[in-house]
């Protein structure tokens, strides 16, 4: 037996080793940015999402704080998705178009 006590076998993947471990990147995505309405898990309160936006973290953070500006609301930025508070999606998507981004509103 070789020297590798932390070796690991797996049926579906072969032999897994420290490379697995590491982290993985963000999608790449398609190239879209989804708006959609949410309200599951909100107690009924509707937020409106914005998931696509392929941005590090702190410009996530800058365009949410925008987009919140502009529609006089709260929001937050959680695993790469912007949640504004209430159902904002004409403005947003009127606003992410004019900064040059592909817009579908996706969901009810």
């Amino acid at each position: 037996m070789s020297g590798n006590s932390r070796l690991v076998y797996s049926t579906d993947r072969g032999r897994i080793g420290s490379k697995a471990a590491a982290t993985p990147a963000k999608p790449a995505g398609d190239g879209i940015v989804r708006i959609r309405r949410e309200t599951s898990g909100r107690s009924g309160k509707g937020v409106t999402t914005i998931a696509g936006i392929l941005l590090a973290d702190a410009e996530l953070r800058a365009l949410a704080k925008q987009l919140k500006q502009q529609c006089a609301t709260g929001g937050s930025v959680k695993d790469g998705v912007i949640e504004i508070q209430g159902d904002h999606r004409a403005a947003i998507k009127a606003t992410l178009e004019a900064l040059g981004y592909r817009v579908k509103l996706a969901g009810g």
